[in-house]
């Protein structure tokens, strides 16, 4: 196999500079350095390819003619490393890549919609995908890296390989069916929940219990609608962020709980800068 001259994108540039140029002086000032750096960079270059490149008329050194495709190919490299050079600006600005994003619904439909069609207009060349889904399979997902981002319900333990910081907290009120009196705590339910191991029931359970009320659970659904409308219908109460339960009204004003809305990643994961865009929009939401 035959061996491969070790040629600089810098030596390259000064070879167009000098077939562009009027002279070595022109181009010298064109790419920055003295006209002695230059023929010193280009008599490297003749030394690496090993042939000459250039060929003196007078008083002049011009480009030889079998140099020609020697500078044809430094313009492909030079055009190309401008090119890799422009994408890895647009990536470590976050204009570019693609970001697999998992929400829980009431992120993705009622506090962040704004901010993600926000962020898709000002960065077309991102590849946003959203899943929308409960906090558990979000949280698996994100460990299984077949997501980058999850904005979900604050885990009540650690998770391994994960880390995550709050974005915002929404105030989760008891909803009674219709024409049922409130009373006391412990007169309140039975309840529609959400299921057995969501992160939203157990805010719920644990906050039920500290007022004083049983919590038994006679249907589940992971969607605040369905759970908004079996309150309606009669089967029975449930606890709700406000803005997933109208047009119900809380039996009492103030919340039984707050929930944590937060944004994971996982720990190791390899830098993303669209990602890292991304978090500072809904952090600034």
């Amino acid at each position: 196999m035959a061996s491969r001259p070790n040629l600089t994108v810098q030596q390259l540039e000064y070879l167009v500079a000098v077939a562009d140029a009027p002279t070595w002086a022109d181009a010298a000032a064109d790419v920055g350095v003295s006209p002695s750096a230059l023929s010193q960079g280009l008599a490297e270059l003749e030394r690496r390819v090993g042939m000459p490149l250039f060929e003196r008329q007078g008083r002049r050194r011009l480009v030889a003619p079998s140099a020609v495709p020697v500078v044809a190919h430094a313009r492909v490299v030079l055009a190309r490393t401008s090119d890799l050079a422009g994408w890895v600006d647009r990536t470590r600005a976050g204009a570019t890549g693609a970001v697999r994003l998992g929400m829980v619904d009431i992120a993705a439909v009622a506090h962040y919609p704004t901010v993600l069609r926000r962020f898709r207009q000002q960065r077309p060349d991102v590849d946003l995908r959203l899943t929308v889904a409960p906090s558990g399979a979000l949280l698996t997902g994100l460990g299984r890296a077949e997501l980058d981002l999850a904005v979900c319900v604050e885990p009540p333990r650690p998770v391994d390989g994960i880390e995550w910081h709050h974005l915002r907290s929404d105030d989760l009120a008891v909803y009674a069916p219709p024409g049922v009196t409130a009373g006391r705590p412990s007169m309140w339910g039975p309840w529609v929940s959400f299921p057995d191991g969501s992160h939203s029931r157990a805010v719920i359970a644990a906050a039920l219990r500290r007022a004083g009320a049983r919590f038994d659970v006679v249907a589940e659904s992971h969607q605040p609608e369905v759970l908004r409308e079996m309150v309606r219908l009669g089967l029975g109460w449930t606890v709700l962020p406000a803005v997933q339960a109208a047009p119900l009204h809380p039996v009492r004003a103030q919340p039984l709980a707050t929930r944590r809305l937060v944004v994971a990643r996982r720990i190791a994961a390899a830098p993303l800068f669209a990602a890292d865009a991304l978090v500072v929009a809904l952090e600034h939401a």
